[in-house]
């Protein structure tokens, strides 16, 4: 499995790497400090340079590859992320993904992951996870209305920036299951 970074506009959305040139943009995107209830980073206005130089850094070791989410009109709506990136096991995680509140429960999400699905398993996964907090019911919601299958619940699974631990609910796409999951959110898009 080789996986490239995605450039694609579909539905409005459109999705490239993100870039330094990126950084004030994304940050005033970021100001609400609502979308991130439930990070495992703080993600504070303070923090801001330092996480976005971590994500730098992430993506130049290519540990993640991250992508900025774009309205049609060139509005920053968020980021979403390949990460947990495991070419000898040909398996990868979709995450790292917040956009503006404007965006939730439209086509942004669904267009972003139909991209990103299509790119990895194009790339050659076997198995695309998707994780979030356990009490992010929200984000559970969105993951199944993709076609993920929910695996299970990992307890204790990160330490959050407040102390508190963080149960992690897991979900999978794998290969076979691609080109159902692919159609439903094709019939999805095509419907909003």
């Amino acid at each position: 499995m080789k996986l490239v970074p995605v450039t694609a506009h579909l539905h409005d959305v459109s999705l490239a790497p993100l870039t330094e040139a990126d950084r004030k943009e994304m940050q005033a995107a970021a100001a609400d400090l609502a979308l991130f209830r439930y990070w495992p980073r703080d993600m504070a206005a303070d923090k801001w340079n330092q996480n976005f130089d971590w994500m730098l850094q992430e993506q130049a070791a290519g540990r993640w590859l991250l992508h900025t989410v774009r309205a049609g009109n060139g509005q920053i709506l968020g980021q979403t992320c390949y990460l947990a990136i495991r070419p000898e096991h040909k398996g990868l995680e979709i995450g790292g993904t917040w956009y503006v509140a404007s965006a939730h429960g439209t086509q942004v999400n669904p267009a972003c992951k139909l991209a990103l699905l299509d790119n990895a398993f194009a790339c050659g996964a076997e198995r695309v996870e998707l994780k979030t907090d356990a009490r992010n019911a929200r984000s559970r919601a969105a993951i199944l209305k993709l076609g993920a299958s929910f695996e299970g619940i990992f307890r204790r699974h990160l330490l959050l920036p407040d102390g508190q631990w963080r149960d992690t609910a897991w979900f999978s796409i794998l290969r076979e299951e691609w080109p159902n999951v692919k159609a439903g959110l094709e019939a999805r898009l095509s419907a909003m």
